[in-house]
């Protein structure tokens, strides 16, 4: 057997299905020394299942344990019960740090009470690509300096209630139309053009960042044959290096087809650790993790991993556990920090266009997707029949569905004076059957921003489908709000044409 069994095991993160630590993962990460999980929806009922869950974790991995959470707010959080944090892009709207700050710290108090001491947030990527099919409104705009200044705050605030942080996706994910989770992206700019925009946010925030996450992506000027995550350019050149980044890197998921699919898990680790990560994402099942750990431990043995960098490695790791150590103290602020994300999201609201409100008490036909779909990283969006319940407080409303964008006929709506709203609850951008002939009186964008500009129709922006951006919406609708917030990205200085 291997000596560097366990080193390699500390080497990797996993995750395990199911609501408990059953025995065959207990025996894994015990056999292998893991320190490291991430959770998922999957294995989240609700508070008590979910902090008896990271209490096994903690006791079973010790006192250098990391147990993470992708609870960035808006569409990708995982613990959907506590207080619902607007999304980064909502924040970029509001454009008030102390804001960001005070919701960083909101979002660190409920998490560290379910016994998580490592959140991968905030996401710095600049959307300067309006047909991005996976950032958008997790970005908190397109202005680089003005993102940086939005996510150290929010880094603050988490900092502040000892919740380690990791700003993703190194060097930048924004300006891409492909998903890394499904093929491998490139970004083709020039060196100076990256430096300018995509690398800034993270050269800012590097200094007080605790850990960064790489990204799965080819950035030619840099390196034309490897992605980010297992280029030595990158990760050391640039950021150990250049920058003198001393936190922890992690990879992003090496599940990803961009790696998985084109790699192979065990290669894959390997190279990225060679390349200057501390810590391999292997979020794969069984299966690929103990091929992910062969492989880390083959590359020990041989030498082909230096061992003084894996030392350093290592060193990284236990002093991220060691300064936010894992604990799980009583959640008081609940009621206060629901007050502030309401807040948050009302601040966020912007128009688009002169949008109309209906009359008190109007007769309202809102149309909505029928289902509710998740991109594999977000949670699923809001129901229709959830968006009519809320509306329906306040007006009478007719709801009609839709299971397909390109093949739902407008016309076939009644024409009888009802003011017609379109409530947008996915993140896939509308095609051009759509746009050229849907025209409600009044379009809400309930996720992604971008829908806005293609519906010819004055808009309202929210930038998340959470319950309190539900309530914001019927809020503004009955004229008790004002939308106040500038959308951070652009093309939104003036209405859909």
């Amino acid at each position: 057997m291997s000596t560097h069994k366990t080193t390699a095991g500390q080497l990797i993160m996993i995750r395990f299905p199911g609501h408990e630590l059953d025995p065959a993962t207990a025996d894994f990460i015990r056999a292998n020394g893991i320190r490291a999980v991430c959770l998922f929806r999957q294995n989240m009922r609700d508070a008590a299942q979910l902090t008896r869950l990271t209490g096994a974790l903690r006791a079973l991995m010790g006192e250098d344990a990391l147990i993470a959470i992708d609870q960035e707010g808006g569409a990708v959080v995982r613990a959907t019960w506590v207080p619902a944090p607007p999304s980064a892009m909502a924040l970029g709207a509001a454009d008030d740090t102390a804001l960001a700050q005070r919701t960083g710290a909101a979002v660190a108090r409920a998490i560290k009470a379910l016994g998580f001491n490592w959140n991968f947030a905030p996401v710095l990527d600049l959307n300067n690509n309006p047909h991005n099919p996976v950032i958008a409104e997790r970005s908190f705009g397109a202005d680089p300096v003005r993102a940086a200044a939005l996510g150290m705050a929010w880094m603050a605030g988490s900092e502040s209630e000892g919740v380690a942080c990791c700003i993703k996706h190194f060097p930048g994910h924004g300006d891409t139309h492909v998903d890394s989770h499904r093929a491998l992206p490139t970004v083709h700019k020039p060196l100076a053009e990256l430096e300018a925009f995509e690398f800034q946010p993270f050269r800012l925030a590097a200094p007080a960042a605790p850990a960064i996450m790489s990204a799965h992506i080819v950035y030619p000027a840099l390196d034309p044959d490897y992605p980010a995550t297992m280029s030595p350019r990158i990760l050391h050149g640039l950021l150990r290096q250049d920058w003198r980044y001393e936190g922890v890197i992690i990879t992003d998921g090496m599940d990803m087809h961009a790696i998985a699919g084109r790699y192979g898990v065990g290669q894959a680790a390997v190279r990225a650790l060679q390349a200057g990560a501390d810590m391999v994402m292997a979020l794969g099942t069984p299966e690929t993790q103990r091929a992910t750990l062969d492989a880390i431990q083959a590359a020990l043995d041989s030498g082909e991993l230096d061992p003084d960098a894996i030392r350093q490695s290592l060193s990284r790791l236990a002093r991220l556990a060691r300064r936010y150590p894992c604990a799980h103290p009583p959640y008081t602020s609940e009621a206060a920090d629901r007050a502030l994300m309401a807040e948050a999201w009302q601040r966020a609201l912007t128009t688009l266009g002169d949008p109309p409100r209906p009359q008190p008490g109007a007769a309202l036909r809102l149309v909505a997707r029928a289902d509710v779909v998740s991109d594999g990283v977000s949670e699923s969006g809001v129901p229709a029949s959830q968006i009519a319940a809320a509306l329906g407080r306040r007006f009478a409303v007719d709801l009609v569905t839709f299971s397909d964008a390109e093949q739902f006929d407008w016309a076939s709506l009644p024409q009888d004076g009802r003011f017609t709203v379109l409530a947008s609850t996915s993140r896939i951008r509308y095609g051009a059957q759509a746009r050229a002939s849907w025209r409600p009186d009044l379009h809400i964008a309930l996720w992604n921003p971008y829908q806005a500009l293609d519906i010819s129709a004055p808009a309202l922006l929210t930038y998340g489908f959470a319950a309190p951006a539900l309530d914001a919406v019927t809020a503004w609708l009955a004229g008790e709000l004002t939308a106040a917030g500038r959308c951070p990205v652009p093309g939104f200085e003036r209405a859909p044409e």
